[in-house]
């Protein structure tokens, strides 16, 4: 056969600028990207609590688009060490809010007293965990008695639900009776008093004391690796609950992150949790459908497995450069996300909806940005699809490559020192043509080698050889 003339061609784009939002912590995101993107319609509200302890509670109240009236979900909040209660900051940017609202629930999250804006102070009652969720209880139950009286609720349907401690004070509600409140959803749901010298050991006798005194329905959400709660307790809280009388479901789900305590507070658990309330709230005849999705994070886009999520070498686009930064996503905390353009790239960890972050700032910086890895997954898929591996030969076994003659070899063998995404294209009459990086490798390999051959078909893409087994060539000598 004719040797006619043959090219490689190495495509590599500019870089511009990386932008990366840091985050080591949940906390360290900025309030921005803590909500979504769509109308809270919120409110600051003072109400009074329990008429027999006079005092003025603050409380959140969001309220979805459209109009109402609509259910009502109440969020309880936990609480933290790390400061005194007075200076611990208002409980409003929660995924648990924005589920309920995507649900067409109107939210109201009351501060416990002593807490941020509410007056007051908790009352201590050392090992006795039952009086000290009763009395947070009782105060509960005035806002729910002020909410109901409003125009835009739904009195008759109530959902209560909270997190830690609140999750705690959320049981407690139910011992409590208050009409309409068809269930309760619990959340790493517990305390530990200080001044107990056995704090495990009460809790699990609380659980069964409320656990007598409550017909209300209930969900509880506990994983392994809970710092705060160990197995051990929560089983046994669940296990004396219900051994005497509380109807309640358990959501085991294992280890989430590095403690399951705070799996709420991330993206990353949605999955856990979401189906799972959806399912407890059907049961109980409310709301359960997602009316309103933009309240809740964009949906991550399957695995694409068009590279190990380790390896920065595959990263499209963006050469050198994009490989180091790429490392340095690599070591961010969970949620987070990378989109990647032409000629830059942004990454984002935590908050909101970190995939959606990232494709904004990529965009406002790049063009055809698109997510290329998504928390542990690479998802990118390219312009042209990739044929599936044929196992035709080693992919690099230069010997094994149809027509190609000894110079073709040579630029077989420069192809595999390529960075990816690369595509090597052959034809009949020992014509080739090789690309590597730019917007479309695959498409560029063919189109240029077809412009000068006829009949061309990718030999290699990547790592693996996609040539049709089936296929007969003869080599050029």
């Amino acid at each position: 056969m004719t040797l006619i003339r043959n090219r490689t061609f190495l495509l590599v784009l500019p870089l511009l600028l990386l932008t990366v939002i840091r985050s080591a912590r949940a906390d360290d995101v900025p309030d921005a990207l803590k909500a979504p993107d769509a109308p809270l319609n919120e409110s600051v509200l003072f109400v009074p609590g329990d008429l027999e302890r006079p005092v003025t509670l603050q409380v959140t109240v969001y309220m979805p688009s459209g109009p109402g009236p609509f259910p009502l979900a109440v969020m309880n909040h936990g609480s933290t060490s790390d400061e005194p209660p007075a200076q611990q900051p208002r409980y409003h940017l929660t995924f648990s809010a924005y589920y309920f609202l995507s649900r067409g629930y109107a939210v109201a999250m009351p501060m416990m007293r002593g807490y941020a804006g509410s007056r007051g102070v908790l009352r201590k009652y050392g090992c006795d965990d039952e009086m000290t969720g009763m009395d947070a209880a009782r105060d509960i139950r005035a806002v729910i008695d002020y909410m109901r009286q409003q125009p835009d609720i739904d009195g008759s349907r109530i959902v209560v639900a909270g997190q830690s401690f609140g999750g705690w004070n959320t049981l407690a509600l139910g011992a409590l009776h208050v009409p309409d409140v068809k269930g309760l959803v619990s959340f790493a749901g517990g305390m530990k008093e200080s001044d107990c010298d056995s704090p495990d050991l009460s809790l699990i006798d609380a659980a069964g004391q409320l656990g007598a005194r409550t017909s209300i329905p209930s969900i509880w959400f506990f994983g392994d690796n809970d710092s705060i709660f160990p197995p051990a307790t929560w089983h046994g809280m669940y296990e004396h609950y219900t051994a005497a009388g509380g109807h309640a479901e358990l959501v085991a789900y294992g280890r989430f992150g590095n403690d399951s305590h705070n799996m709420l507070g991330s993206s990353e658990s949605l999955p856990i949790w979401m189906s799972k309330v959806d399912a407890f709230l059907g049961k109980i005849g409310l709301p359960n459908r997602p009316i309103h999705p933009e309240y809740m994070p964009s949906v991550a886009p399957p695995p694409s497995h068009y590279a190990n999520i380790e390896d920065a070498t595959a990263l499209p686009y963006l050469g050198d450069q994009g490989a180091t930064y790429y490392q340095r996503f690599l070591q961010k905390p969970l949620p987070r996300a990378l989109a990647i353009g032409l000629s830059g790239a942004s990454s984002v960890s935590g908050g909101f909806d970190p995939r959606a972050q990232a494709l904004k700032a990529c965009q406002q910086r790049s063009r055809n940005c698109q997510l290329y890895a998504v928390d542990n997954d690479v998802v990118w898929v390219r312009p042209t699809p990739e044929p599936p591996p044929s196992h035709f030969a080693a992919i690099v076994d230069q010997s094994a490559v149809p027509y190609l003659s000894k110079q073709g070899r040579n630029g077989y063998a420069k192809f595999l020192a390529m960075r990816r995404p690369r595509a090597f294209a052959i034809a009949a009459d020992g014509g080739w043509d090789a690309a590597s990086l730019g917007p479309d490798p695959l498409a560029y390999a063919l189109n240029a080698c077809n412009r000068i051959h006829r009949d061309c078909h990718l030999y290699a893409v990547d790592g693996d050889v996609v040539w049709p087994e089936t296929r007969q060539a003869d080599t050029v000598r």
